[in-house]
């Protein structure tokens, strides 16, 4: 019996992942990840992971993938419906009964998805024949490589009007059947069917498993009527509740790490531009997103990214995406918005700028909220009465009021009007604010003065500015090796840190890992950090932390031994960095021209290089010389 698609993500969605793979395999919680050893392999170190918000697993140590579904067929040898039985037991849900009208259209459903198949083929042979050159040269022009063409099943319909009725006849399919697959136009007098795309570059368009529905095309004649021609609506293909390209998007989501977003974006070679780039993007096909695409979206990522172009075409269809998904929104379920600048879409920026420069591009994104503020402030235009004001202040109320979720609309509420008072009437602490931030940037500018400033001055600043860098990389290498030690120093690191802004966020990040994965093998802690955006700061910990010289660093060491030398490392390295940040205090009062204590800034020196002398003098290690 065959099941319904609506019927699988239903029971998907009232099941997490990490609880039915649970009572098999035991997880850890890592971020917005789960996991656990693999229950494939032999493995010591963990390399099994669950993401519930993307509802499957990934082993890396045998590769394998999937849904619940799959984890029951892989891990107890179950069928598909074995497996989707037990399921639906577990989440209360009644299996469809079987009906002979079902079993009739499941067998007319293959017979469409074979004629589907055999078209798609045949477009793709066309493209490479004389007939597809006007094709291939558009694909040139798009600086579209051939060697691409075939990833994304390109094709090409010939201009004449029977050319794929003709080919499939001739393989077994009857006019109708290519009818009812979008293939074929049936007159409403009644002649012949005709070819629905011709003389058109194909895009197949397959449903989330990668399966045949429908196609679209780009006409190649500039006088065509339609530039876009997509299949209509069939028993295979509804255009509004399916998305371009999501197959491959969720396959790029699944080989990515957690952080890796989806893109909704405009059009067919948008979504390959996207996806070349190694970026998961899905376009609707020709119109504004329903909320069925919405609710597909969700289920694939709980913070989309709608990419629209720069244009005034594209800022209106990104406001009119806000009113379609505001009622929808949950604290769960929202979107961000990319609007791209200079009138580009993610194809131009491709051809121009690249992979990297394509990413960067989209990564420039702006939240919901922030953008729902924005659009209702521009709706109002210049608050320059008090009814304007009041009329903004109301606009907000109601935008949030239309959210159905309860908590969120009175949280969407609250957000909104205080950002009208941020922005339009700041308060006098927020004007206090302003004033600081203006008394920092002149103090600033009065220290890149120098020649306000005494050579003595100049020269103590320097010298107290300087970090012991190779002491600090090795602390840091040591909290890698020794996550005892982050355990029992994670208060005191979270707050005050090492005094370098690469390896602070390294060891913010260190410190919740260490929670997470216990004793894990310090090999996947460095990878996990190396995932986390930390590889460049990593290999700058390799290079310089040799340098110091220090003994806890040495593999032979006891265990006791090493982490109490590292200790009193990291206990020296932060005293410095605080008496540091003291006397930066004091350098920045000299410079902003206030009276300098000259005998505080002396007895904080000589403290500061009391540590100084401690951490370079050889006292920890003897044997040793520190830098």
């Amino acid at each position: 019996m065959r099941l319904d698609e609506r019927f699988l993500d239903e029971l998907k969605s009232r099941l997490r992942p990490s609880e039915v793979i649970g009572r098999t395999v035991k997880l850890k919680r890592q971020g917005r990840e789960w996991v656990g050893l693999s229950p494939f392999t032999k493995e010591k170190s963990p390399s099994f992971f669950v993401n519930d918000d993307k509802q499957f697993f990934h082993d890396f140590s045998s590769g394998k993938h999937g849904d619940v579904i799959t984890f029951l067929q892989e891990t107890e040898r179950l069928s598909f419906m074995e497996a989707v039985e037990r399921l639906a037991a577990e989440a209360g849900m009644p299996l469809p009964a079987p009906d002979p009208q079902a079993a009739r259209r499941e067998e007319a459903r293959k017979g469409l998805e074979h004629w589907l198949e055999e078209a798609a083929r045949w477009f793709e042979a066309q493209l490479r024949r004389p007939a597809g050159q006007t094709a291939r040269d558009y694909l040139v022009r798009r600086a579209l490589p051939e060697d691409q063409w075939g990833r994304f099943r390109l094709g090409y319909a010939p201009s004449g009007r029977t050319a794929l009725r003709d080919a499939l006849v001739q393989k077994g399919a009857k006019p109708q059947e290519l009818v009812d697959a979008g293939l074929l136009i049936r007159p409403e007098d009644g002649g012949q069917p005709y070819d629905r795309f011709r003389d058109r570059l194909i895009f197949p368009i397959t449903d989330a498993r990668g399966r045949l529905i429908s196609f679209g095309g780009r006409a190649l004649d500039p006088e065509a009527r339609a530039k876009y021609l997509n299949g209509p609506e069939t028993s295979l293909f509804h255009k509004g509740s399916n998305l371009y390209g999501m197959a491959e998007a969720r396959k790029i989501l699944a080989q990515a790490n957690a952080d890796a977003r989806l893109y909704v974006v405009e059009g067919y070679m948008d979504v390959i531009a996207a996806q070349r780039a190694g970026l998961a993007a899905v376009a609707p096909m020709g119109t504004a997103l329903t909320e069925e695409q919405m609710a597909v979206l969700w289920r694939v990522a709980p913070t989309p990214v709608l990419c629209f172009d720069g244009d005034n075409a594209g800022r209106r269809a990104a406001m009119r995406s806000i009113d379609r998904a505001l009622p929808l929104l949950k604290p769960d379920r929202t979107f961000d918005f990319c609007l791209l600048s200079g009138g580009l879409d993610p194809d131009d920026i491709l051809r121009e700028l690249g992979a990297p420069g394509l990413k960067k591009a989209l990564a420039q994104t702006t939240p919901f909220s922030a953008l729902l503020f924005e659009r209702e402030r521009e709706e109002v235009g210049p608050l320059d009465t008090p009814e304007k004001e009041a009329s903004l202040v109301a606009r907000l109320r109601k935008a949030a009021a239309t959210i159905a979720d309860a908590e969120l609309a009175r949280t969407y509420k609250d957000y909104l009007v205080n950002a009208f008072y941020q922005h339009v009437r700041p308060s006098e602490a927020d004007r206090k604010q302003a004033n600081r931030v203006q008394y920092r940037d002149r103090r600033a500018r009065a220290a890149a003065d120098l020649t306000r400033v005494t050579p003595e001055a100049r020269t103590a600043a320097a010298t107290l500015s300087q970090a012991p860098r190779p002491l600090v990389a090795a602390v840091v290498e040591g909290l890698i090796a020794h996550p005892e030690v982050v355990r029992e120093k994670s208060e005191l690191l979270g707050v005050q840190g090492v005094g370098d802004e690469g390896l602070d966020r390294l060891i913010n990040d260190l410190i919740p890992l260490i929670e997470d994965l216990g004793d894990a093998a310090e090999s996947l802690v460095r990878a996990r950090l190396a995932s986390m955006g930390h590889e460049d700061t990593l290999r700058r910990i390799e290079r310089t932390a040799p340098l110091a010289h220090a003994g806890f660093l040495d593999r032979t060491l006891p265990e006791r031994e090493a982490g109490r030398d590292l200790i009193r490392a990291l206990e020296l390295v932060q005293q410095s960095v605080s008496l540091s940040r003291a006397l930066e205090e004091l350098k920045g009062d000299l410079f902003g021209g206030a009276a300098l204590d000259s005998e505080a800034f002396s007895q904080l020196k000589a403290e500061r290089d009391a540590a100084s002398r401690a951490l370079t003098s050889g006292e920890l290690w003897p044997e040793g010389t520190l830098h």
